[in-house]
Formats: C-alpha cells, sequence, structure tokens
C-alpha cells in the first residue's frame, strides 16, 4: 500500500454508510495500538513490587515508577500544546500517520534503554527509560484518541472509543498474566539482582515497537481532519474543556493508583495474604474488568437496535463469568458475580447515555473504596478488584465529552487531555506516602476523591459552558 501525505490523503466516500465502510478499515488497524501501549502500561505495576525489592524502596519510592512514566505523558503533551498554540497544530502540519510513526520510534528506544539500566542495576537509568517510553506513548495518545473519535459521528464517539478501550483493555489484562510469569519466574534467576528479569522483557518491547512503525510507515490511514492550522490557545476558551481536563487527571491518577497497589494491598495478612505472583492475577482480574465493561459500554452506546443491544449486554457478562470460572475457578468466580450483576444493571440505568453512565459508574466507585477502607478481608480486596470493572467507562466517556464540540481544535484539545495522564504520576506517590505513614487501606481516599470527581464532571461539568461552546463552533 502507498503512503500518501497528509494534506492530499482523502476519503473518498459518498454517504454514511460509504463512510463507515471506509473507516472500518483504519479502525480495526488503530486497535492495535491501544492493545499494545495497554499491555506494556500495566507492566508498571509489575515494575513496582519487582524494584521495591531489587532495591530495597519503601512504597513512596517504588511509585516514583509511575511518576516517571505518567510525568512523561505531561512533559509530552504541554510541548505539543505550546507547539500548537505558537506555530499552529502538528498533527495538522504531519498528520496523524507520521505522528504515530514518531511515537512508536520513541517507545522502541524507551525499552531498548531497559537493557543498560538492567546490566547497571540503576534504578534511576530505569526511570529515565520509562519516562522516554512514555513520552512515546503520549504522542500516541494525542493522535489516536481523536482520531478514533472522527471515525463516524460524534453522537456516536463515546462508542467508538469505548470500543477502541476495549482492545486496550484486552492488553491490560493479558500484561500481568503474562508480566507476573516472565518477571517474577521465569527470567528471575537465583542468586541475581530481580532487576535483571527485566531485559529480555523489554527487548522484545523495542523489537514490536519497531515493527509497529515500519507497518504504520506503510499503511494507507485516510486524513479525516479539518486540515486548518490553527494558532493560539483556543481549547482552553471551552470551560467543559478545562473541566474534562482536571477529570481526565483524577481519573488517570484514582485508575493507575489502585493498579500499582494491588500486589502490597493483596500481600497484607490483614486482606488476603496473597504473594506477588498470587496478587498478580488479580492484578489481571481488575484489567480484565474494564474489558468487560468498556465492550458492554461499547455496546451500550451504540446505534444498533434496542433487542439486540440488550442481548449483547446480557451475553457479555456471562461469557465472562464463564471464561473466569475456567481461568481462575469456582471460589473466586463466584465473588465475582455480584459484581458483574450490579454493572449490567447499571447500564440499564444508564440508558444508553455517555455523561449519566460516566456519572453513576463512578458513584459506584466511590461507594466500593469507601467499603474498601472501613471492611477488611476479602471484603475490602472484592471491592477493590471490583472498582476495574466500573472504571472501564471513565476515560472514554470523559474523553469524548471534552471532545464534544471543539471543530478544528480537536488535536489541540487532546493534547491537553494527555497531558492530564499526569494524574498517573501524582497519585500514586500520594496514595503511596499516606500508605508509608497510615496504611494501604487508609490510602485508598486517594482514588476515592478522584473518583468522585470524574462523577461531578459527567453529572454537571460536562455541560458547563455549552451553549457558549455550541455557538462559538
Amino acid at each position: 500500500m502507498t503512503s500518501l501525505s497528509p494534506t492530499t490523503e482523502t476519503v473518498s466516500t459518498t454517504g454514511n454508510a460509504g463512510k463507515a465502510a471506509s473507516y472500518r478499515g483504519p479502525f480495526a488497524i488503530m486497535t492495535s495500538l491501544f492493545f499494545i501501549w495497554g499491555f506494556m502500561t500495566v507492566w508498571n505495576d509489575i515494575l513496582i513490587p519487582r524494584f521495591k525489592e531489587a532495591f530495597t524502596l519503601n512504597y513512596f519510592e517504588a511509585m516514583l515508577v509511575q511518576l516517571a512514566f505518567f510525568g512523561a505523558y505531561f512533559i509530552g503533551s504541554l510541548l505539543y500544546f505550546i507547539i500548537s498554540a505558537t506555530s499552529g497544530d502538528p498533527i495538522a502540519k504531519i498528520g496523524y500517520k507520521n505522528a504515530i510513526v514518531i511515537g512508536l520510534l520513541m517507545s522502541a528506544f524507551g525499552s531498548l534503554l531497559f537493557w543498560p539500566a538492567a546490566s547497571l542495576i540503576s534504578y534511576p537509568l530505569f526511570l529515565i527509560a520509562l519516562f522516554v517510553v512514555g513520552l512515546g506513548f503520549a504522542v500516541l495518545q494525542i493522535a489516536a484518541n481523536p482520531y478514533v473519535t472522527i471515525l463516524g459521528p460524534e453522537k456516536t464517539a463515546s462508542s467508538r472509543l469505548n470500543l477502541a478501550q476495549g482492545f486496550n483493555s484486552v492488553g491490560t489484562t493479558l500484561g500481568p498474566l503474562i508480566g507476573g510469569y516472565l518477571i517474577f519466574q521465569y527470567f528471575n534467576k537465583a542468586g541475581a539482582n530481580g532487576a535483571e528479569s527485566v531485559k529480555v522483557p523489554y527487548l522484545a518491547f523495542c523489537i514490536v515497537f519497531l515493527i509497529l512503525a515500519v507497518v504504520f510507515y506503510f499503511v494507507h490511514l485516510p486524513h479525516v481532519g479539518e486540515g486548518n492550522i490553527e494558532k493560539g490557545a483556543q481549547a482552553l476558551k471551552y470551560p467543559h474543556v478545562v473541566l474534562g481536563v482536571i477529570a481526565i487527571f483524577m481519573y488517570v491518577g484514582g485508575e493507575v493508583s489502585i493498579g500499582s497497589s494491588i500486589i502490597s494491598f493483596l500481600g497484607q495478612k490483614s486482606i488476603a495474604g496473597l504473594t506477588p505472583v498470587e496478587a498478580s492475577k488479580f492484578v489481571s482480574l481488575f484489567w480484565g474488568g474494564m474489558l468487560i465493561g468498556r465492550f458492554m459500554g461499547a455496546t451500550e452506546l451504540s446505534e444498533v437496535r434496542s433487542w439486540v443491544k440488550q442481548l449483547i449486554l446480557a451475553v457479555l457478562p456471562i461469557l465472562a463469568f464463564a471464561v473466569l470460572t475456567i481461568w481462575m475457578g469456582w471460589q473466586v468466580s463466584r465473588n465475582y458475580l455480584p459484581i458483574l450483576f450490579a454493572c449490567w444493571l447499571l447500564f440499564q440505568f444508564g440508558k444508553s447515555n455517555d455523561a449519566r453512565t460516566l456519572t453513576i459508574f463512578m458513584a459506584a466507585i466511590v461507594v466500593l473504596l469507601s467499603t474498601a477502607i472501613f471492611a477488611g478481608g476479602m471484603v475490602a480486596m472484592w471491592c477493590v478488584v471490583g472498582v476495574g470493572l466500573f472504571s472501564s467507562i471513565g476515560w472514554s466517556n470523559t474523553f469524548s465529552l471534552a471532545l464534544e464540540g471543539t471543530g478544528i481544535y480537536k488535536s489541540q484539545v487532546s493534547s491537553l487531555l494527555v497531558a492530564a495522564i499526569l494524574g498517573g504520576a501524582i497519585l500514586p506517590p500520594t496514595w503511596g506516602h499516606i500508605a508509608d505513614v497510615g496504611n494501604p487501606q487508609i490510602a485508598y481516599i486517594v482514588p476515592l476523591i478522584a473518583y468522585a470527581y470524574v462523577g461531578f464532571y459527567g453529572l454537571k461539568g460536562h455541560s458547563v459552558g455549552r451553549k457558549r461552546t455550541s455557538e462559538a463552533v
């Protein structure tokens, strides 16, 4: 296939049916990106306990893994926003495809740095490597998220982004299983520093990113943007965008705080007393809940017929329960069954409205985390693990609500929203500090507050200033 320049790529379709057919292929290609960055991002949850042991770190020091990784999102996205405001939108100049290739090459280089970091047994060098990978992922997120939302009508943008994020969740579900096995067992050599076990896996990531960069360089992706290169910080004139940036900050911070802490939390004797390998399975279940919820969200927010929608919404949790029973056994799946039922029920209350569904699901998380803080043992364990299922639609619904009505400024708005992934760098160390001075259970007040704000955004924040927004576009 021939590579076309961003100024000449066009979508030669007539009518919605033609466009849907034209966009189906590019959308399928884009899902590979969502999968790979989901698969690799959750390896941070494995690196944290691995480095904590290998370098004798406290909770706060170990959480610097997330500070380095997600801090890179903020710095990279902020630089993008500054360039966009002063010189015009870079993606409008180079095209979505070229931006993706650049992001993949940066991620490959960051992954390669893990080899010398492990050879030198240097925690600071590991943090630098994670920072470079994070910069690459920032570029990928800035390009991929808005590109998916504009591959079709704006009113179904949440459905498409939930579907793409569903493939991201396939990666986040498989990541802890494979990462936990490779890092804690297969490459964990007796007598060697634990950091050595990450060398080969991250070299493999480097190779995968290079292959994907070549594929995306030669593949044809239609240029569906408006083609305008606007200067100025125009994205900031939308109140719902500013509030949406805060919501993404809170959402990512809350999600990462929980995912990063599950292994340590479940290792406590007062909770479950699990080993890191045993607990890593529940990290996978936490992210697996997002997989289930995002595919359900993609269905609920789509335009398929009502009876088909209800059928799929019923089949997905049943299928998930069956898979979970085969994978982890009846003792585990029976405890997860009430959580699955509650998710199905809350989707019914959501009534195919992305803002309403976001509010309801965030409220459910507040209840779960409140229970986890005041309860102990298995109740606290399942409340924390169950957060993943209700957190599922948080990113997609918030992101698409913030993008609504921003017209030619979508890439600039996207850069601000991706910069807000900084929440994943700030809130986990905050959780770690509270866990150090108090205990991990009390520290869950951090994600509780974060998710409560996201619920506010779904309830009121997304509509602030929207009348003025619609007039401005």
